[in-house]
């Protein structure tokens, strides 16, 4: 990347986005020491992610890296395009996962739901307004709260439907973000990205340097795709998991 190319980029979004990035590493790293090895805390972190406040931490990043991939789609000339990037990526954490571990293999995790988030907004509502996007989006939000009884009343049992959050009571994956509540929030980041950067141009008077965590900003989706297989073969190598 030139230096015009790097002042071209809204540093904040950059930051934030790799900020995410970095805490879903450290998040997955936490997992995969509490499941495949068996340690209990690393670094002062437990590694049980089943409390609330680990809950709460993880729906914090993720929500973000989704806000901000809805901010982000306002600044692209061709969502379409981003779209087929995220379906490719999508597509090869499926065929990995199912490889790896059938049984939970990820269907429908946060880089699919990504891609059909774009291509929904490139289709529906590209030309809409700020404001239509964040009322759409409040109400797909509003729906996460009727989904428990929607899945009790409807008793499914496929899992055709786990895109809207509908699947059958045997269904597991290592990662799963429905549209509902999740597209709710890249519609909401749709809206902030027409709201706050009605000139795509940093917020920000004073940037900092480039940094490492601009870095992972800009190169997000790549470590996403990476981080695990990076992971898992230095576990190996070290003697813990084994294939």
């Amino acid at each position: 990347m030139t230096k015009s190319d790097s002042r071209a980029r809204i540093w904040e979004i950059d930051f934030l986005r790799g900020l995410a990035i970095i805490l879903m590493v450290g998040y997955h790293l936490l997992y995969d020491l509490g499941d495949f090895v068996g340690i209990k805390k690393f670094l002062g972190f437990s590694t049980d992610l089943s409390s609330p406040a680990w809950l709460v931490a993880q729906n914090f990043f993720s929500g973000l890296f989704v806000v901000l991939s809805g901010i982000s789609s306002t600044f692209s000339r061709n969502n379409f395009r981003r779209f087929v990037k995220f379906a490719v990526v999508a597509l090869l954490i499926t065929v990995v996962t199912y490889l790896f571990d059938p049984a939970s293999a990820i269907f429908f995790g946060i880089i699919h739901c990504l891609a059909v988030s774009v291509l929904i907004y490139a289709l529906v509502f590209y030309k809409t307004r700020p404001t239509t996007r964040a009322i759409w989006g409040a109400v797909v939000l509003s729906g996460a709260f009727f989904m428990p009884a929607l899945r009790r009343i409807l008793a499914v049992k496929t899992n055709w439907l786990i895109p809207f959050g509908l699947f059958s009571p045997s269904f597991a994956s290592l990662d799963y973000f429905p549209l509902i509540p999740w597209f709710g929030i890249f519609l909401i980041g749709t809206a902030l990205g027409k709201w706050l950067y009605a000139q795509p141009k940093s917020l920000l008077r004073r940037q900092l340097p480039d940094n490492f965590i601009n870095w992972c900003g800009r190169h997000s989706l790549l470590i996403y795709l990476i981080h695990q297989p990076v992971i898992i073969v230095i576990l190996y190598l070290l003697g813990y998991v084994s294939f």
